[in-house]
């Protein structure tokens, strides 16, 4: 026997494991191996793509008629439309020409109709669109305006209807935000509102009037205000198309004034729409009453015995008589319905309103009554009711003014303390949710660890 051979041998019987089990294990191991080794060998080879045999296919693609389309297009009605904002100096036919219209047709109508020349007053940098066809023809034109005295914004819009025009007044869609803003005083509170470089720019004067107004009873701010004090308000503004049109209530304020912080909450009765100012534990923050009717004049008769001016008899005088001239807008006191609005013979032009509980207050002598005067009408604390005149049994022009508690004419004097009709329960839950919010507002407005007493 060869000597490599006896050698080999004996080497691989040495690598022959000792035990069954380890034979065993073996021998599956080389079992595996050899499928393996089977499976890739009739595992088919795919073929090189470059022996892929190539087919070239050719198609006719028909250009399109570029004259067809042109001619199609030159067959529809071209509109267009053109935007631009109210100029010092504007005309009606300088607007037109930056619009872009060619119409003496509707030129004319706006001139004429009693609602298209409202779009004659538009301010200076007010936005006005206006929808043309090729030929400068007018089609529309509209734009927003804002009544100064109720600040109702409405929509003013001429359309051509065939040959004709037509001018319709829409309320305006405004889009209803909640603005907050926080600012410190460092000379005058005007002055902090009028700063552009603030966050969020300047904060309208009516939003200031309202403020002063809310915290006057608390505040004084012809002295009381001084440097460092601050404020946070949370406020209405309605907006159209991207652009400011009318500025709303304040729905919250907080007034810090030499450490100590004041704060209202707007609430709003959901049935009869009236609401007020509160604190955030719900306590009223305006009396229940105007000190008087009228904002400047003096008393000419007070709730005392007198010699009546026309029957010459002693008798008690059961109101105030405010001496005024004729035509000084004469305000309810409080929130009210309208009880009675008309002649009331001796009174002459006269307004009975009715208050919250068992409360009144009469106006007579007026020169005239304000409109929307009607039985059931509501009317907030200050509204213009009437004016002053001398109608009735009256010697001169002035107002004379009835305190009523349960029909009963009393010394407006004695309640000038009382305050605003108190929330009820179910109201007061509802408030607090209310609170919450414009609370988690003011903490959010507050500089980070201001610690001071709120009131």
């Amino acid at each position: 026997m060869n000597p490599i051979q006896k050698i080999t041998r004996t080497r691989l019987l040495q690598l022959v494991p000792k035990t069954r089990k380890a034979r065993m294990l073996g021998a599956g191991a080389v079992f595996l191996s050899m499928c393996a080794f089977g499976a890739v060998a009739v595992a088919p080879i795919a073929n090189d793509p470059s022996d892929l045999p190539v087919q070239s296919v050719a198609q006719d693609l028909e250009l399109p008629n570029l004259a067809d389309q042109i001619a199609a297009l030159q067959q529809n009605e071209q509109q267009f439309i053109h935007e631009e904002r109210i100029r010092r100096g504007d005309s009606l036919g300088s607007i037109f020409t930056r619009l872009g219209i060619e119409d003496a047709q509707a030129q004319k109508f706006v001139r004429s109709d009693k609602v298209a020349r409202r779009l004659l007053s538009l301010p200076n940098g007010k936005r006005i669109q206006a929808e043309t066809d090729e030929n400068g023809m007018l089609l529309s034109m509209s734009a927003t305006v804002v009544d100064g005295k109720s600040g109702n914004a409405r929509t003013i819009t001429v359309e051509r209807k065939g040959e004709k025009f037509v001018a319709l007044d829409q309320p305006a869609k405004l889009e209803r935000r909640v603005e907050m803003r926080s600012r410190e005083i460092a000379s005058s509170l005007y002055a902090a509102t009028d700063d552009a470089n603030m966050d969020g720019g300047t904060i309208p004067d009516s939003v200031v009037g309202e403020i002063i107004e809310m915290f006057s009873t608390s505040i004084d701010f012809r002295s009381d205000v001084k440097r460092g004090d601050r404020f946070n308000v949370v406020y209405e503004t309605f907006w159209l198309d991207g652009e400011l049109v009318k500025t709303g209530r304040i729905l919250a304020g907080e007034f810090v004034n030499r450490g100590t912080s004041y704060q209202s909450v707007w609430y709003e009765d959901p049935i009869s729409k009236q609401g007020g100012y509160y604190s955030l534990d719900g306590k009223a923050l305006k009396k229940a009453f105007l000190k008087s009717p009228l904002q400047y004049s003096r008393i000419s008769s007070g709730f005392s015995m007198r010699t009546h001016p026309i029957s010459g008899k002693w008798k008690a005088h059961k109101g105030v008589d405010y001496a005024a001239v004729t035509g000084t807008p004469i305000r309810a006191v409080a929130d009210a319905t309208v009880d009675f609005a008309g002649n009331g013979n001796g009174y002459g032009n006269m307004v009975v309103l009715k208050h919250w509980s068992n409360y009144s207050s009469a106006y007579a002598h007026m020169s005239r009554i304000a409109p929307g005067m009607k039985k059931g009408a509501k009317i907030s604390q200050g509204q213009v009711i009437g004016y002053v005149g001398s109608t009735g049994w009256s010697t001169g022009a002035h107002l004379h003014y009835e305190f009523r508690v349960a029909g009963v004419a009393q010394d407006p004097n004695k309640f000038k303390s009382l305050v605003q009709q108190p929330l009820s329960q179910s109201e007061l839950a509802r408030f607090r949710m209310a609170a919450a919010e414009m609370n988690h507002r003011f903490s959010l407005l507050a500089p980070s660890g201001n610690g001071m007493a709120a009131r």
